[in-house]
């Protein structure tokens, strides 16, 4: 039976519009090797946007998939850029490529923070879900899970000359964690409210934690000297390292010999501000950050040289961090970040709450600098939502406008053609040509802009209240327009001479008509053919008049909330009606009849438009996503989901093969109809499956045998990936079976014939090629999930591939991690003991093999470079800058020795 309706996909062509999302943070990045300071890093929904804030462009995007990302970090070597994403999983960036070759996925919730260690060879995530994971970038795969917080982490640092780790969190908490016993050590309990950041400063010996209330406070740090940690009495330790006050201050379940470091308070900072931190970050050299305070050297009271001594100053913490300068933004700050270049200037990059990212210079040497602008990125996006677009007639400029702006795109390259400052627009239209738009506005007013000068040409008052709908009549000759006053107006375009050039013409609309009603106006349309105009009132109907006579013709009722949007098929027979009950309703207009009521969204229908020239027509809802409908079949036909917050509004070009919509996320987005075929059946099918895949990804997490219930845990969570994973090394694994119970057969029944046996190659390989498939940051997870009637012959087969020295590495990895979660089961199993004493034997001989030709190489490669150095007289491995600077330094040096002598 073949097919008797055909449908089209839309599919996601791009985002635009966005700038900076508010969800994430804004980071510093270097691009190729380019200057630092002129790049920036800020999450636009699920994507990543590299943008030059000195030529205002956008450079790279780092593609998302479905998730909106949430936290950003840059690498120490500047290379790559380490996203968090909503759904809790990390992705690491290449900035030379804009590819993600590495993935993580361990979190239950929205990733809070990210960070590097010193060398970028670990990363330390904290999520929503309250929990702390540390990761293996070179070998992909995560190390621990850290559990102690009882809220959603907000900070996370590595120490650098000590394997530490600092988090804090809403918990009011700010927790040490010793990563080598994987514990927490110390919890600081000072702050009565949600920590929000912290640094460190003065060479990792001062915390800096910033709170809800206006202070900041100072931590001092002093950490345990190696020489005291063993082999010398309990009382040594503790008078060498604790004073009386330190001594008070130990818990009565805190053995002072187990300590690695004390954290006395040094004293509070007040802030101007009375709000809370938002962000606290420092620059590389942790000398500034960006509550704009920087660390001074003060220096200590000396004695002198009389018998009588000065009095002893001590050096208050006002003295020590000073407030270098204040920098007031155009709008809320969101999220900020700094950096310090050698010459003493700091760049500051701040993301605002209104899609806009600002950069302030200022130098750190003047007593007090002032912050000077350097650059605003507000071109490519609206500061408010847009709450209303529209298509040209040539299906190639876009309008959109929000509650200061009006602005023209162009939809193929995606760049503003004009930006017109309206009022604040509820609806909008292009008035045929294309070369003038009019905007209705919430205080009532009309304005016709002029595209090719962006200059206002007018603007009536049309309404007393809200001007809430426009509708181009058909005969594009006026507009029709409703507002809160409770009427409706007719108005019809007119040419006027301008009274200040004198010689050109202008358009400006003429009111003709008012039809006055009982309730606000939500929404007019006309009929195609306009005969008839329906009007949606606020007590949840829908009025249809004659348009010639404005006499009564249907009455539309049904809904139980207003009716918000409506629009009429292309031959006037049909008209869909979308309310804040979430229903939309299909109604003909020839008797008025309701043909079928269809629950449409989870909340409030925004938008409903037809595309032309169809019975087809699409959704938008504050349930974030946009569906299309049949509505001769009264059948759902897809769903486009992209958006991350509410949908306000959308637009369809004329020829109905793109599709632009507007949503709280500060995001335009465009649809564009595909070649490929829509099966209802299978639609619904695929719904369906990836429902069961969710279903099944949040599942219960397998527990590790073995494994206590403490402060650490596996990094890794079950994910759908991890249980296909599973079940290919399943499938290999029957796969295997049954070719070595064919291989054996054909091996007895040639024996039994007298022929010679061929070469065959081995079925074990295909084993080994599944398991090297499996990423390495789901490969712990996947094996766990693995029932345990699978584990021998894995084992089994492990030992083939030490002893042929397959993957030795790899292989050795899932032994160790099998033989650890099923060590039980494996030491009480008669059956496996051969193959573990093979396994032994096997694999201490391979590795050490292995470690041997790696240190044979390791000094081959040592000798090679002594060779080359001694040569041509040249240093490998050596930082350029470092060099460059030093010779700078000695050059200035010997100049100011020769103005000294001179």
């Amino acid at each position: 039976m073949g097919l008797t309706k055909q449908y089209l996909r839309y599919a996601a062509s791009a985002v635009f519009g966005v700038i900076g999302s508010q969800k994430a943070n804004i980071a510093y990045v270097t691009m190729r090797g380019g200057e630092k300071g002129r790049y920036v890093a800020v999450a636009a929904c699920e994507h990543v946007f590299i943008w030059d804030v000195r030529k205002a462009e956008k450079v790279l995007i780092l593609q998302g998939n479905k998730y909106e990302v949430t936290n950003l970090c840059p690498s120490p070597d500047g290379g790559h850029l380490a996203v968090g994403y909503e759904d809790g999983t990390v992705r690491i960036f290449s900035l030379l490529s804009g590819k993600s070759n590495v993935s993580f996925s361990g979190h239950k919730s929205a990733v809070t923070a990210i960070n590097y260690d010193g060398l970028g060879a670990r990363l330390v995530t904290g999520s929503r879900d309250t929990d702390v994971i540390v990761w293996d970038v070179i070998n992909e795969c995560g190390l621990y899970r850290l559990k102690g917080h009882k809220d959603a982490i907000t900070q996370v640092l590595f120490l650098k000359d000590k394997n530490l780790l600092v988090t804090s969190s809403k918990d009011t908490f700010v927790k040490w964690w010793d990563l080598d016993t994987q514990h927490c050590f110390r919890t600081m309990v000072g702050h009565r409210s949600e920590v929000w950041g912290l640094v460190l400063l003065n060479g990792e010996k001062r915390l800096l934690t910033g709170c809800a209330d206006s202070e900041l406070r100072a931590w001092d740090i002093r950490y345990l000297e190696p020489g005291l940690e063993h082999g010398e009495p309990k009382e040594k330790k503790v008078k060498g390292l604790l004073s009386e006050a330190e001594e008070r201050d130990v818990g009565p379940d805190e053995d002072p010999e187990e300590r690695i470091l004390t954290c006395k308070k040094a004293g509070s900072i007040l802030r101007k501000a009375r709000d809370r931190v938002v962000s606290l970050v420092a620059d590389p050299r942790a000398k500034c950050f960006p509550t704009l305070c920087v660390p001074t050297q003060a220096s200590q009271a000396q004695a002198g040289t009389d018998e009588v001594l000065e009095p002893v100053v001590e050096m208050q913490l006002s003295d020590e961090i000073l407030n270098l300068a204040s920098i007031k933004a155009s709008s809320k700050i969101r999220s900020a970040d700094c950096l310090l270049s050698p010459n003493g200037e700091m760049k500051v990059a701040l993301l605002l709450q209104n899609n806009t990212v600002e950069t302030y210079s200022l130098s750190t040497t003047e007593k007090s600098p002032q912050g000077t602008k350097t650059a605003r990125l507000t071109l490519s996006g609206h500061r408010t939502d847009a709450r209303t677009l529209a298509f040209s007639s040539d299906n190639i400029a876009v309008l959109s406008a929000s509650g200061d702006t009006a602005k023209v795109w162009n939809r193929s390259t995606l760049q503003v053609i004009r930006t017109m400052a309206c009022e604040y627009a509820l609806c909008s239209a292009f008035v045929p040509g294309d070369r003038q738009i009019i905007v209705g506005t919430k205080s009532g007013n009309i304005q016709i802009f002029e595209l090719a000068s962006g200059s206002l040409l007018e603007t009536t008052n049309a309404h007393e209240g809200a001007l809430w709908s426009i509708a181009l009549s058909p005969d594009q000759r006026g507009i029709v327009t409703g507002g809160a006053d409770k009427t409706v107006k007719f108005w019809d375009f007119e040419l006027i001479k301008d009274q200040e050039s004198g010689s050109s013409k202008r358009l400006m609309v003429k009111h003709t008509r008012t039809l006055q009603l009982d309730e606000d106006v939500l929404c007019v349309r006309y009929t195609p053919d306009q005969r008839l105009l329906a009007v949606s009132l606020l007590d949840c109907t829908v009025k249809v008049f004659y348009a010639d006579t404005l006499k009564f013709s249907l009455s539309l009722y049904g809904h139980k909330l207003p009716v918000l949007c409506m629009d009429i098929s292309h031959d006037s027979t049909l008209i869909a009606t979308g309310s804040a009950d979430r229903n939309v309703k299909i109604w003909g207009l020839d008797f008025g009849d309701c043909h079928r009521s269809m629950f449409a969204h989870d909340d409030s229908v925004m938008f409903l438009q037809f595309v032309p020239k169809t019975h087809l027509f699409f959704t938008a809802g504050k349930d974030k996503k946009i569906k299309q409908w049949d509505a001769d079949k009264f059948e759902h036909i897809q769903t486009l989901e992209g958006h991350h917050r509410e949908v306000w509004c959308l637009a369809i070009s004329p020829n109905g093969d793109h599709l632009v919509s507007s949503s709280h996320d500060k995001s335009l987005r465009l649809w564009e109809r595909t070649r490929e075929p829509i099966i209802l059946e299978e639609e619904r099918e695929m719904e369906r499956e990836a429902e069961f895949e969710e279903s099944m990804a949040k599942g219960e997490e397998p527990v590790v045998p073995g494994e206590t219930t403490g402060e650490a845990g596996p990094a890794g969570k079950k994910t759908m990936e991890t249980v296909k994973a599973a079940e290919r090394i399943m499938e290999a694994l029957e796969l295997y079976r049954e070719e070595t119970k064919n291989l054996e057969d054909h091996q007895a029944a040639c024996k039994a014939a007298g022929k010679q046996v061929g070469h065959l190659d081995r079925p074990s390989r295909h084993v080994l090629e599944i398991i090297k498939k499996v990423k390495s940051s789901e490969l712990e997870v996947s094996l766990l999930v693995l029932p345990f009637q699978y584990i021998p012959d894995l084992l089994a087969l492990f030992n083939g591939f030490i002893q042929d020295g397959l993957e030795v590495e790899l292989v050795c990895r899932c032994l160790f991690f099998l033989l650890r979660i099923h060590f039980g089961r494996i030491s009480s199993n008669q059956m496996l003991l051969s193959v573990i004493n093979d396994l032994r034997t096997n694999t201490i001989s391979k590795v050490r093999e292995i470690r041997d030709v790696l240190g044979f190489n390791s000094a081959g490669l040592q000798y090679l470079q002594r060779e080359v150095e001694a040569r041509e007289d040249v240093m490998f491995f050596t930082d350029a800058t470092d060099r460059f600077e030093e010779k700078r330094r000695k050059r200035k040096k010997r100049e100011r020795a020769i103005l000294t002598i001179a």
